[in-house]
């Protein structure tokens, strides 16, 4: 269980709140390194500053970052953080744009990128840029000016953001009825049985772990995800392969590809910055070192979107090359590839 929000404290101050249940199978753990597991862009340093102000609470009581966290205990933390006006601070910060009219815009987002202010991440995003290029953009039911959909820090690619009212509820609804479309290209670890396929598996926050998201095949728990991929290229022990979304869920491509044996390469929250296929030879784990240098981030990037433009009715369509780092990866896993055949 998990509640989050943000209260005003002492007049000036605002604090960002969290509340955690401990779920039935939680093992004793240090109560920072419960919420480190739990809280986003949470820093040690800042769970520890929380401790000794007194703002970490288990079961009502106020307790030290050494308290051992164990099952069915309530935890209970204060940050306090940037008020909400100061989170939306116009920045000038260079956007892609890809397309733009009076009704909406298209950017192609970098990889690094968060795409809206939050903990952790108050400056630099993409809304920060956005209301520096646009005066006024409409707010949606999460306070985030103009976002339709989003896309992970660290994964590049297209997005819409509507400019007007109209256009964010046609927008929404099109997501909403799953008429919208979404490919990304994937960069997965093994070598997949099928060409094509079909995930199905209701995701939703791993009880252990929030930071990570998992799947629930049985549908008790989490909402309904749908993933169809197409094999583009076998390169050994990866495969690239295009993913197109029927549904939006948080991290629905990583979760669900490692559901099924072929988590995403590089992929640091769910496993994949390790050596899950292959060798452990002294050579091919420099390779694939130096692969991960060249793609410090999972290999997964928003390539085309399409949409029913709001205002003409017009079928728009966008495709987004991919990044450099992206390609530098590919590219190495095709030589090695043709080496290993050869």
């Amino acid at each position: 269980m998990e509640e989050q929000g943000t209260r005003e404290l002492d007049g000036d101050e605002l604090f960002e709140h969290f509340r955690f249940v401990a779920s039935k199978g939680q093992e004793p753990l240090r109560v920072d390194k419960f919420l480190m597991n739990f809280i986003e862009n949470a820093t040690r340093n800042k769970i520890q500053q929380a401790a000794k102000t007194g703002n970490i609470w288990v079961n009502d009581a106020i307790v030290k970052q050494n308290y051992k966290v164990k099952a069915g205990d309530e935890v209970k933390v204060l940050f306090e953080h940037p008020p909400h006006e100061l989170l939306l601070v116009p920045e000038n910060i260079p956007l892609n744009i890809v397309y733009e009219d009076e009704t909406l815009l298209v950017v192609d987002k970098p990889p690094g990128m968060v795409v809206h202010p939050g903990h952790g991440n108050y400056s630099g995003t993409l809304i920060n840029g956005l209301i520096h290029h646009l005066e006024h953009l409409p707010m949606n039911t999460n306070e985030r000016p103009g976002l339709v959909h989003r896309i992970d820090k660290d994964t590049s690619g297209l997005l819409v953001v509507a400019k007007t009212e109209a256009a964010m509820t046609h927008l929404a609804k099109q997501f909403f009825d799953k008429t919208s479309e979404r490919e990304y290209v994937a960069l997965v670890w093994g070598n997949m049985d099928n060409d094509t396929g079909k995930i199905e598996g209701h995701i939703g926050r791993n009880p252990k772990n929030r930071l990570q998201m998992q799947v629930f095949p049985d549908g008790e728990e989490g909402k309904e995800a749908i993933t169809h991929y197409k094999v583009l290229e076998r390169l050994g022990y990866v495969t690239l392969v295009s993913c197109k979304l029927e549904t939006g869920r948080t991290h629905q491509i990583r979760v669900h590809m490692k559901h099924i044996g072929h988590t995403l390469f590089n992929d640091v929250r769910y496993g994949g910055d390790r050596i899950l296929k292959g060798t452990v030879f002294t050579k091919y784990r420099q390779f694939v070192e130096n692969c991960f240098k060249a793609l410090p981030r999972q290999a997964l990037h928003a390539k085309t979107l399409g949409f029913v433009h709001p205002k003409t009715g017009k079928q728009m369509q966008f495709d987004s090359v991919i990044p450099d780092d992206m390609m530098q990866c590919i590219e190495k896993w095709r030589g090695y590839s043709k080496q290993s055949r050869g």
